[in-house]
């Protein structure tokens, strides 16, 4: 059931951008251990332009079997290695995890944590979120604060652990919608444009976290 080795994949990343979100790129897979397969930086589908990955970047994945099945599974990138050319290490999936219908569930957990922003004109707010995950997050709109689509924001954001410890994570995001809900609350959805590998890895770490609590209740 598991794509072979040389075996093309098609994928699609997780991201607040909604265009960006159903964009498709190819890939193949150098190699593979018992826990990641190793892929080659993957190309945009019609185009010879290279996607650069990320850490803790979830992705949408889709292979072919040899009876002409198109077969799915989610899963995240772990880390790169440096060969006769750069390879992208994502997580193996569980044979539980891989089906024959699309599911775009990513792991992106419903979370209040408090977030300091500056804009451009350094205004300063603080807001609190309604999801995060390792592409990005979405912020309520808050009273007097101005906020438009393709704005960039320097953020602050506080990330409590189950140990009681708590992280400062910083990054610059783009707000890449606004959605008016029910109650006329805006809901703003951000992707990150500017995060170092560590502090991305702060809030994957919140989110596996996160959802561990979630299986458990």
């Amino acid at each position: 059931m598991f794509p072979k080795i040389n075996e093309i994949l098609f994928i699609q990343i997780a991201s607040a951008d909604e265009k960006e979100e159903h964009k498709e790129y190819k890939s193949r897979i150098a190699d593979m251990d018992d826990s990641s397969f190793l892929i080659e930086v993957p190309m945009q589908q019609g185009s010879s332009r290279l996607k650069r990955l990320f850490f803790g970047e979830e992705l949408s994945i889709s292979y072919i079997t040899e009876d002409g099945v198109r077969h799915y599974f989610n899963t995240y990138v772990t880390g790169f290695e440096e060969d006769v050319v750069r390879l992208v290490r994502i997580r193996k999936p569980l044979p539980s995890d891989i089906s024959k219908i699309q599911r775009r569930s990513f792991l992106r957990v419903h979370a209040n944590l408090e977030l300091a922003i500056q804009t451009e004109d350094l205004t300063r707010v603080v807001g609190l979120t309604e999801d995060i995950g390792g592409g990005g997050l979405s912020i309520y709109g808050e009273t007097g604060f101005s906020i438009a689509e393709g704005q960039k924001l320097k953020c602050w954001l506080l990330v409590p652990y189950r140990n009681s410890t708590i992280e400062h994570v910083n990054f610059e995001a783009e707000v890449v919608r606004i959605k008016t809900l029910e109650t006329g609350r805006l809901l703003c959805m951000l992707k990150f444009v500017q995060i170092s590998d560590s502090e991305r890895q702060k809030i994957i770490k919140f989110c596996f976290e996160r959802q561990l609590d979630y299986r458990t209740k």
